[in-house]
């Protein structure tokens, strides 16, 4: 189908509202919107299943713009596509609570299926997305009714392929034959400093081959008609990602076209002025919008409602013949959990409770994996060392995407981003593990699971200078202050074997963004139920452990999390028999705890009574909860390589320093 005047049209709207909205904010990224416009149309007119008045349809083809800057591109062909998005939303580009931020948020804009712009995250979430569809569609499917049947298109640029997460997603996603990931890969040889031959000369066709990818080229983006070859032919090949070289022009049509002045600047009234000319357009005036393109763009409302409907209808006739697995998929989807799914979880005794705290999730994942069908994961290839396997269950792989363990492989970086598009996908409930001190290679998927509140789960062992010999590369100091930084991810780090089954029931129901377990590798005393506070108290985050030998009033609270817990029930004892009375108060989750009420939070630390915390870690988290008039015990330089028991003497987290200060206090 040759380029006619109505498509011309209605690719060169979708251009100058990128050159409008980005003037107009002042700020933005005009050039790749230009360029791509041809790309977008064909996806958002030719291409995609989707249904403008329902973006959430659960058998849509996703879109995610891994070049998060050129947003425009996906606000134009939302807003002409016929979604909640009106043009008066483009005029506000980039303003205050607008509902077209500089780069796109899921969440503010009806039809953007992740928040990108760091760069590479998009390619990991649409990887994630791929994975999701391929497990639910192995688990759900039958021969004669294919419920969940679509396609995750994503588009990236050669700023997405520099970064080192791209090689991880593109290398996962090829190896696991993930057959309906189509990617197009924006080759307008430009970025901010200049051309890409300064910094990039990858044969990136090769790299991908090398992957596992089946690699097409399109010369020349204004080819409509080799957008959509290009697209049947990754449709037709079930048994790779497919990336499509697409040859583009930055900038296309303005005076400053292939030039990295048309990247990360607008292009001033003038040269928009002469665009504007050059490309023919009938009006200089901002934000024209011709009736007959906007017309054309909006049979995507029709087409949308159409297949929606069709889509309905396989879905009644498949619960009418398959009533469970259509409850089940409809249950999945929603995001409801199996009532009781917990029942069998473990319980600990004095005879089998000093354990690390990874056995006793691990023990609590097992139990409970029966009851959470949605549960997919893995590990970073340290699945012995995370205990994130369970034994009933086989491996994720092709020609098996109904299982359920996923090795991610060393990819750190990739598995975040990978779950978060899992979650975003919905269907799925996704965790991972790795060591902490290795979440440092997560942080930036992490922080936009966090910015999402996408319910992600990540398992963190071998917590502490406690891992021992490992030594000081190892051993995480400043993590835990800096995962607790991050707004909207819930940390815990439970104390016991019986507060660890707690932590797993806390992070399977949170619904308030991502959870991350921190775990440990050497083993934790048991802490007697019976004499001390039941473990639930760390569903509020932090609880009163231990008061005074007959409820005196305590002159001293101690506080920790985790495996220093036990040592502060040690100090709390000795100074019981000194004449000092104190509080314990187990603090899991600074998160949970901060979210209780302030009448709550006062009965636990209780104004006038100086406190003193102790953790093998920073202390700069603790600040906030001991005040100007305690005492905080931490770690300020790395650890150490030798057993765990000689490093926590000889860098002070011990019973002594606790009890000295505490004396100190109580004077």
């Amino acid at each position: 189908m040759a380029t006619s005047d109505l498509d011309l049209l209605c690719i060169n709207t979708i251009r100058t509202l990128a050159m409008d909205a980005v003037q107009k904010a002042e700020s933005g990224h005009p050039g790749t919107p230009m360029a791509l416009a041809p790309l977008g149309y064909v996806l958002f007119t030719r291409t995609m299943r989707f249904d403008p008045s329902d973006p959430s349809w659960p058998d849509r083809d996703r879109f995610v713009l891994s070049c998060g800057h050129a947003s425009m591109l996906l606000y134009s062909c939302l807003y002409l596509s016929g979604y909640d998005l009106a043009l008066d939303d483009l005029k506000q580009f980039r303003q205050w609570e607008s509902r077209t931020p500089g780069h796109p948020e899921y969440g503010y804009t009806p039809g953007v299926e992740t928040t990108t712009g760091p760069l590479g995250q998009g390619i990991g979430n649409a990887v994630g997305m791929a994975v999701a569809e391929a497990h639910l569609e192995a688990v759900f499917n039958k021969p004669d009714n294919s419920i969940v049947d679509h396609y995750t298109y994503f588009i990236c640029s050669d700023g997405d392929l520099m970064e080192g997460i791209s090689h991880e997603a593109a290398s996962f996603a090829g190896h696991f034959k993930l057959g309906k990931l189509i990617g197009f890969y924006d080759d307008n040889r430009i970025t901010i400093d200049g051309s890409t031959d300064l910094t990039f000369t990858d044969d990136t066709a090769k790299r991908f081959e090398a992957y596992g990818w089946q690699v097409l080229h399109i010369a020349d983006v204004n080819d409509l008609d080799e957008i959509e070859g290009a697209i049947a032919e990754a449709q037709s090949d079930s048994e790779r990602p497919t990336l499509v070289v697409t040859r583009t022009h930055i900038g296309f049509g303005s005076p400053r076209q292939d030039s990295e002045k048309a990247h990360g600047e607008p292009l001033g009234k003038d040269n928009v002025i002469a665009t504007k000319k050059n490309l023919g357009w009938p009006s200089v005036e901002p934000f024209f919008v011709p009736d007959e393109a906007l017309a054309h763009f909006r049979r995507a409302k029709d087409k949308g409602a159409k297949l929606h409907a069709a889509w309905n209808e396989k879905h009644a006739a498949y619960a009418r013949a398959y009533p469970a697995d259509g409850a089940e998929l409809d249950r999945r989807l929603s995001g409801k959990r199996i009532a009781n799914w917990d029942a069998k979880a473990p319980s600990f005794t004095k005879e089998n409770g000093s354990v690390a705290s990874r056995a006793a999730f691990g023990a609590a994942l097992n139990a409970t994996a029966d009851c959470l069908p949605e549960l997919v994961g893995g590990s970073a290839d340290l699945t012995p060392s995370n205990n994130t396997s369970v034994k009933a269950w086989k491996n994720f792989e092709p020609g098996d995407y109904a299982a359920r363990y996923v090795h991610f492989g060393i990819r750190e970086h990739a598995m975040a981003s990978i779950m978060t598009g899992m979650a975003l996908h919905r269907g799925v409930t996704p965790y991972g593990g790795t060591f902490l001190i290795f979440s440092d290679y997560m942080r930036p998927a992490v922080r936009l699971a966090a910015i999402m509140n996408q319910h992600v789960i990540y398992v963190y062992t071998h917590d502490s200078i406690g891992l021992g010999e490992d030594g000081p590369t190892h051993q995480p100091i400043e993590q835990l202050s800096t995962l607790r930084a991050i707004p909207n991810l819930t940390v815990i780090r439970p104390a016991d074997a019986t507060e660890t089954v707690v932590a797993w029931r806390a992070a399977v129901e949170h619904d308030g963004g991502p959870v991350a377990l921190v775990l440990t590798r050497q083993k934790l005393g048991f802490i007697d139920r019976t004499t001390y506070a039941s473990a639930d108290g760390l569903l509020k985050g932090a609880y009163v452990l231990a008061d005074p030998p007959g409820h005196s009033a305590p002159r001293v609270v101690l506080m920790s999390s985790g495996s220093e817990v036990g040592l502060v029930l040690r100090a709390h004892r000795q100074l019981a028999e000194e004449g000092v009375p104190t509080r314990v108060v187990s603090m899991p989750s600074m998160e949970l705890f901060a979210a209780q009420s302030p009448d709550y939070r006062k009965s636990i630390l209780p104004d006038g009574v100086p406190r003193v915390s102790i953790e093998a870690a920073h202390p700069m988290s603790w600040y906030r909860w001991v005040g100007s008039d305690g005492v905080v015990l931490g770690l300020t330089r790395f650890g150490a390589s030798a057993p765990y028991e000689r490093i926590y003497e000889a860098l002070g987290i011990t019973v002594q320093k606790v009890v000295e200060a505490a004396k100190a206090l109580a004077k």
